[in-house]
């Protein structure tokens, strides 16, 4: 089953200590292309995240917004510098006896003093950092890959419908081509007579010469086999369990090239007006498959 190059996804995770919200969102691009925005405090978990989105998506630009929120305390720490205490204290006390300072040492005045209370930063337990983005980027994951792949079965009925649709237009065009080459065999011999007047019987065997050189020429047969087997292998890639943008979009060109092929060997007006019919579908089709993984 095909999958579409756009999605979204949204995803949470939590405990006691922090919580994690990752928003995954996927647009069309000729290659794997990921691209992670996180705070600096997770940064050694990005080519983790990036393996983990790689695993999942082949083909497309991704980009990942992540966001860490502290919920708890466990992330932080308060303690007492006590040496550095105990030097303001001693320096305070000294004062009190050299100019003979009554006012008494508080609690609230050590405090003030720089560095007396530090605020510092847990260690953080990097395993149990990995296991909370991890969650929050799968559950993103699996939203945005479900959208990828209903938008996907959108488009394989899509260019189902376009092929059957191309398959008729083919079948016009086979049914066409004999009846250019017998037109063209009564005009030729009308124009003969024209000019000749009936003054000269025309020549039947330089007649039908002539009209199996053009009927060579304008021959079409291997065109339309081709765009047939075309078809055939694209609807089949569109049952594949792989991505199978690339090559849907390598069959697209060789039937354009087919199509042109037709359009040039026929000087057929009915057959002229399908070509640009066919032309306009496979344009169709080019423009949603550019969107396939």
């Amino acid at each position: 089953m095909i999958r579409s190059m756009t999605g979204f996804g949204r995803g949470e995770a939590s405990d006691n200590v922090r919580q994690f919200v990752v928003e995954m969102k996927s647009v069309n691009h000729r290659y794997n292309d990921i691209v992670v925005r996180m705070p600096k405090r997770l940064s050694y978990l990005e080519e983790k995240v990036k393996e983990l989105v790689k695993d999942e998506i082949k083909r497309g630009r991704v980009e990942l917004y992540i966001s860490l929120e502290n919920i708890g305390e466990g992330d932080t720490d308060i303690a007492l510098n006590l040496p550095l205490t105990q030097k303001y204290l001693n320096c305070l006390r000294e004062i009190q006896n050299q100019f003979q300072v009554t006012d008494d040492i508080s609690v609230s005045l050590l405090a003030k003093f720089p560095d007396v209370i530090k605020i510092e930063t847990a260690e953080e337990d990097e395993d149990q950092m990995w296991l909370g983005l991890k969650d929050a980027s799968l559950k993103a994951l699996k939203l945005l890959m479900n959208m990828r792949s209903d938008e996907g079965k959108k488009l394989a009925e899509d260019i189902e419908n376009r092929c059957a649709y191309i398959a008729d237009i083919i079948k016009a065009v086979e049914k066409r081509a004999p009846q250019v080459v017998l037109e063209y065999k009564e005009k030729l011999r009308e124009r003969i007579n024209e000019l000749l007047e009936d003054s000269i019987q025309l020549d039947e065997s330089r007649l039908n010469t002539e009209v199996v050189i053009y009927a060579d020429k304008s021959s079409i047969t291997e065109e339309i086999v081709r765009l047939n087997s075309h078809i055939y292998q694209l609807k089949k890639a569109l049952k594949e369990n792989q991505p199978v943008g690339r090559k849907l979009d390598f069959l697209i060109q060789e039937m354009n090239r087919e199509v042109n092929t037709i359009g040039s060997k026929s000087n057929d007006l009915e057959i002229v007006n399908h070509v640009v019919e066919l032309k306009s579908e496979l344009e169709k089709i080019r423009e949603q498959v550019q969107n396939i993984e």
